[in-house]
This record gives structure tokens, C-alpha cells and sequence, in this order.
């Protein structure tokens, strides 16, 4: 109020001065000099006057804000002797707790810890197909941070057992089943256990990511098929064979992925193609030799016990050598006999050596074929570097399979070989023994009539 006074006389002061005109001599000078002096003291006195009323506002201010400092003050020291008080009772509490609780401390970790392990069974089971809300309960259970209570201890152990006593029973059940295809189709799925399952003639395999079963891409061989199909309509109580995979369908995939001969053979190329192509060559010119042997051979085991002497066979020519009345001398009938067995030999020996010349170029054409494979499977890792160890693993198990090859051809042509040159060589010893009973006898004719 004091302050809008000051302001209304200060204005009323000023039009006045403002409204005067400038002095016309010296006397107005003067006497407008002593009203500014008396204005500017009154002025002063009205500053004077805000001054003091503003002091004494600021110094209320200032009592009243010491005075709540001090209630804030006291609030503060009952505030934390409350806290302390309480956080004393709380510390007593605990303790009392944990006197009380004993070993539940234990059995809280322990329960968290079978929740979490029984979850991670439970997903890759192939019973959570028709059981999925067990899952969201143990994986509840597993990250509680409260004491378990005693029906979520129930709901654990029933859990654990309904799984123990599906493990040993076969069921039957509708699901949807993922086909290879990609369409999901409604089926009648036999479940054997944990392990196995069984639909519509083919094995199922169950996928943990989304809790669906899905055909095999590949399935075993007809044989394990036939069985699970006897298996599923079997009678109830009839026992037969079933086929049980203990990985859960993990085995079963991989041993589904195994490359089968074709795929082996397709992985070896054109060199691969050229060696088999080289051991059926060995093998029908074996099968030849053995055919032109086993004849040769049972000819000459007839020739031996009759007198007759037949031109159809080895042993029959070389003895018509001796008939000859060219030959009468030992020398000449040496000779003579000498000449039939080496005219009889290459037919004895013949493929033989193409049989030694296959069997060595197979290793070689595999190994040729494991150089060029290993040259792909560096400018693969050029390429793409080794991050990914089945690239390398992958390009090596190829160019090793036409050293496979090269050796599945060799070795039994190597075999076949050392068979037929030593039946070869028993004709051409008994020729040999013939031959030389021969000459021995016609030594002793001459050399009685000599005599």
C-alpha cells in the first residue's frame, strides 16, 4: 500500500517539473532548484521507507523459514530413528525366518533347479505333443523368487511322474503331423515310450521349436518300416518287435542322412563312374578266364584218365604231339612239346594281364579324383574361408570317395587275379609233368630198343 502512495506522489511530483517551463532569470532558477530539493528529499525518504518495510519482510521470511528448518530438522531425526527401529525389527525377523525356515532355503533351490531340468527334458519329449501347458508351470516354477508352496510341490512331482509312466507305454493319438511336403495333416500317431513315433507307415520325428511332429525326409530301410507297421496292428497284449530310437528321433535323422550307394557313387563324379566302369570290364574278363579255365581244367582231368586222346582240350593236344612220326628222337619230342605248351599258354594265361593292369589304374584314377576334390575344397575356402567346418568336412568326404572307389575296385581285382594265375599255373604245370612223363618214356622205349 506504502509503495502504490509512493508512486501516485512521485508521478503527481514529476507533471508538475515536466509541465514548468525553463527559468527566466535567475530568481526562477532558484527557486526551482529548492523544490527539486525539496522533492528528491521527499524521494529519499519515501526509498527510505520501502527499504524498511522490505527489511523487515525479509527478516519474517527468514524467521519463518529457520522455524520450518527446525521442524524438518526434528522430522528428519524421527524419521531415522523410525528407520532404525524398523530396520533393527526387520534384521530380527530374518533371523527369526531363517531359524524357522530351517532347510527350506535348500529346498527352494533344489525345486527351482529340478523345475528347470524337468522343462528342458519335457520340451524335446515327444508327450508334450499332447501336453504343452506343463511347460509354462515348470517354467513358472523355475524362476519364482518366492518359496514354492506345497501344491506347486505336488503339481512337480505329479508332473515327473506322469512323464516316468509315459515312458513305458506305446499310445495311440490323433495330432497334426507335418508332412514332407510341408502340408500339416490330421493322423493316427503311435507313440512308443519317449522314444519313437509312428504314423501312416513312416517315422515321425518331434520338433522341440514348435512342439510339432514331422515326417522324416528320408526314411530307413523297408525292413524297419515293415516292423513298425506289424507293431501297429498288432492286437492288444501281443508282443512284437518295434524299433526304439533312445535319442528321441536324433539317431534316427542321422542315420536317415547317411548318403546311400547311389548318392556315393553320384559324390564321386565322372572319375568315380570311369573306375566302376573299369571294374565291371575286370570282372567280365575275369568271369571269361574263369569259364575258359574251369573247361580247360575239367579237360584235362578227363584226358588223364582215358586213353583216347581228344584235340578239345590242352592236355590232348600237347599228347597228340606225341603220335607224330616226326617226332621219334627225345630232343625233337622236347621240342616238340615245348612248342604245344607255349601254344597253349596264352589261352591259359589270357586276361590276366589286363586283369593286373586294372587293378593298378584304379587307385590311381581315385587318387586322381581325391587331388581334384581337394582342389575344389580350397577354392571353396578361398571363397568362403573356414568358418563353417562343414563346408571343408564335406568337400573332403567327396574327393575321398573316389580313393573309395578306386580301392573297392582294385583290391578284389587283385584277388581275382592272384585266383586266376594260380589256377593258370596248376594247367601249366600239369602240362609240364605231362610233357615230361612223355619224354621220359620215350627216352626208356629208345633207349630199350637200342639195347
Amino acid at each position: 500500500m506504502k509503495s502504490l502512495l509512493s508512486l501516485i506522489l512521485m508521478l503527481g511530483l514529476s507533471l508538475p517539473l515536466a509541465a514548468q517551463d525553463k527559468p527566466a532569470n535567475l530568481d526562477e532558477l532558484l527557486e526551482q532548484v529548492k523544490r527539486d530539493r525539496v522533492l528528491e528529499q521527499q524521494q529519499n525518504k519515501l526509498r527510505e521507507a520501502e527499504f524498511v518495510e522490505a527489511h523487515d519482510e525479509q527478516a519474517r521470511l527468514l524467521e519463518e523459514a529457520r522455524r520450518q528448518l527446525a521442524a524438518e530438522e526434528q522430522r528428519s531425526q524421527k524419521l531415522n530413528q523410525s528407520f532404525n527401529e524398523l530396520e533393527q525389527k526387520l534384521a530380527e525377523q530374518q533371523a527369526l525366518l531363517d531359524e524357522k525356515s530351517g532347510s527350506l532355503g535348500e529346498l527352494f533351490g533344489t525345486v527351482r533347479q529340478i523345475a528347470s531340468d524337468t522343462g528342458g527334458v519335457l520340451e524335446s519329449s515327444m508327450t508334450s505333443v499332447t501336453r504343452k501347458d506343463r511347460l509354462e508351470f515348470l517354467q513358472k516354477l523355475s524362476e519364482s523368487k518366492q518359496q514354492p508352496t506345497i501344491d506347486e510341490l505336488r503339481q512337480l512331482w505329479l508332473t515327473l511322474q506322469e512323464e516316468m509312466t509315459a515312458s513305458g507305454k506305446v499310445k495311440q493319438f490323433e495330432a497334426p503331423v507335418i508332412t514332407v511336403t510341408g502340408e500339416v495333416e490330421q493322423q493316427n500317431v503311435t507313440r512308443i515310450g519317449v522314444f519313437t513315433a509312428f504314423s501312416d507307415g513312416k517315422f515321425l520325428r518331434y520338433l522341440s521349436e514348435t512342439g510339432n511332429l514331422v515326417e522324416l525326409a528320408r526314411q530307413p530301410v523297408d525292413r524297419l518300416r515293415e516292423h513298425m507297421i506289424e507293431f501297429t496292428e498288432a492286437d492288444a497284449g501281443e508282443l512284437m518287435p518295434a524299433v526304439v530310437d533312445p535319442t528321441r528321433g536324433a539317431i534316427m535323422a542321422l542315420l536317415v542322412q547317411t548318403p546311400t550307394l547311389k548318392e556315393r557313387i553320384e559324390q564321386g563324379g565322372w572319375i568315380g563312374y570311369i573306375i566302376l566302369i573299369l571294374g565291371a570290364v575286370g570282372l567280365l574278363v575275369a568271369l571269361l578266364q574263369f569259364l575258359s579255365l574251369q573247361r580247360a581244367g575239367s579237360g584235362v582231368a578227363k584226358q588223364q584218365k582215358q586213353k583216347e586222346i581228344s584235340l578239345k582240350n590242352p592236355l590232348g593236344r600237347i599228347l597228340s604231339v606225341y603220335n607224330d612220326k616226326l617226332a621219334q628222337d627225345v630232343e625233337t619230342l622236347q621240342l616238340k612239346l615245348d612248342e604245344a605248351i607255349l601254344r597253349e599258354m596264352p589261352k591259359l594265361e589270357r586276361g590276366l594281364i589286363t586283369l593286373a593292369i586294372l587293378a593298378a589304374i584304379a587307385p590311381m584314377l581315385g587318387l586322381l579324383g581325391t587331388v581334384s576334390g581337394m582342389i575344389e575344397t580350397f577354392q571353396s575356402i578361398t571363397l568362403f574361408g573356414t568358418g563353417d567346418p562343414k563346408l571343408m568336412s564335406g568337400g573332403i568326404s567327396q574327393a575321398l570317395v573316389t580313393t573309395e572307389l578306386g580301392l573297392a575296385v582294385a583290391i578284389p581285382l587283385l584277388l581275382i587275379h592272384s585266383g586266376l594265375s594260380s589256377k593258370s599255373n596248376r594247367l601249366i604245370q600239369i602240362l609240364d609233368e605231362e610233357s615230361a612223363s612223355i619224354v621220359a618214356r620215350n627216352a626208356e622205349t629208345q633207349h630199350g630198343q637200342s639195347d
